[in-house]
């Protein structure tokens, strides 16, 4: 998600794309945390409307209101933003990635060919339709 919306958009830098690879399945693929294409998402925002580290102290709310945008979005698309209940949303049930068996069945049933690639592609024209606006 965060690679599409840099690529078009222009922001970001590699470090951001490389410091975003972790949060993937649910952060470090535990599926217990946020889905990794809204977290990459809201990433792009903040990328787009965060403050600047000189003005740290600064509070500027438009990043902290399109991510809530964003994240209601999700929520209201998927049930919940957290990775498990995103996939049993999608599969009819959820996986625990770090165990090889149920790796293999995410990917026999289309974990990386379309099921996520999907979601990634939803919040990724989202992402894109707030940039624009």
């Amino acid at each position: 998600m965060l690679a599409a919306v840099q690529d078009v958009f222009g922001i970001g830098s590699d470090d951001v794309f490389k410091a975003g690879h972790a949060l993937a399945g649910g952060s470090g693929l535990t599926g217990n945390g946020t889905c990794g294409a809204l977290s990459g998402g809201i990433l792009a925002l903040g990328c787009m409307y965060g403050r600047e580290r000189e003005n740290f102290a600064q509070n500027i709310m438009k990043p902290y209101k399109l991510a809530k945008e964003l994240h209601d979005k999700f929520v209201e698309e998927y049930g919940s933003c957290i990775c498990r209940d995103v996939q049993k949303k999608i599969f009819g049930r959820s996986f625990n990635l770090w165990n090889p068996s149920e790796y293999k069945e995410f990917e026999k049933m289309g974990g990386h060919k379309d099921k996520c690639p999907e979601v990634v592609g939803k919040v990724a024209r989202w992402v894109a339709e707030m940039l624009l606006e």
